[in-house]
């Protein structure tokens, strides 16, 4: 780790449901990366710009489009590595000790949702313990989720959720891959913060692309 991580507190807020407030936080991100990481600025740059274009309602709807219903993906990061495995359940249970040892409230979402495991990394004590989950969590599920915006996993899903529920819920062109973008940000930041180089393994995908791949083939 190079420097203070206390920064994962407030870009937090970019990556949780949309209340008031919201393009507040994310001009707030725009800001920092600006002044601090201009790779970063630019990646998320396209993010907080058409976020500021939106009222509040329709961002709220891009969040849950994006990661609810019919979602791109799911900011849980337990599930993105590992599915339904017991290694989830695992996760949760370490994760639920180390918020409660630092009075970390994890809201309404569980303890693996990306929003409070960055509210966690700054609060934890145990510096070795804050690397691992950097590099063995964070990141790797990070470059997980980032891919499942790519037009032909797009296509995948709306033909998983049009067979599941028979009809898909319309959306902008702009939302099947604008968060791509935050995320890419917050990957780069991860990555640079914590001197992580990956290898390249372009088959890798995530549990939860793997799982629609998987039922897509045993609906067709």
């Amino acid at each position: 780790m190079k420097y203070s991580i206390a920064h994962y507190d407030f870009l937090a807020g970019v990556y949780e449901y949309p209340t008031e407030g919201y393009s507040e936080k994310v001009r707030e991100a725009q800001a920092f990366f600006d002044k601090k990481f201009p790779e970063a600025a630019a990646l998320f740059r396209p993010f907080s710009s058409y976020i500021a274009t939106l009222p509040l309602k329709k961002q709220e709807e891009l969040f849950i489009r994006s990661f609810d219903v019919q979602s791109v993906t799911t900011l849980d990061l337990g599930y993105v590595l590992f599915g339904d495995d017991y290694k989830r359940g695992e996760l949760l249970v370490n994760l639920n000790r180390e918020h409660q040892e630092v009075q970390n409230d994890c809201g309404i979402e569980l303890a693996d949702h990306l929003s409070n495991v960055l509210r966690l990394l700054p609060k934890m004590q145990d510096q070795e313990l804050v690397e691992e989950l950097a590099r063995r969590i964070v990141a790797p599920a990070l470059r997980r989720m980032i891919p499942g915006f790519e037009p032909e996993q797009i296509e995948l899903k709306d033909k998983f959720y049009e067979r599941r529920h028979k009809t898909l819920i319309e959306r902008d062109e702009q939302q099947y891959t604008i968060y791509q973008k935050a995320l890419q940000a917050l990957h780069w930041l991860i990555k640079n913060d914590f001197g992580i180089v990956e290898k390249e393994t372009p088959e890798e995908v995530s549990d939860f692309l793997r799982n629609l791949h998987t039922e897509v083939k045993l609906e067709g």
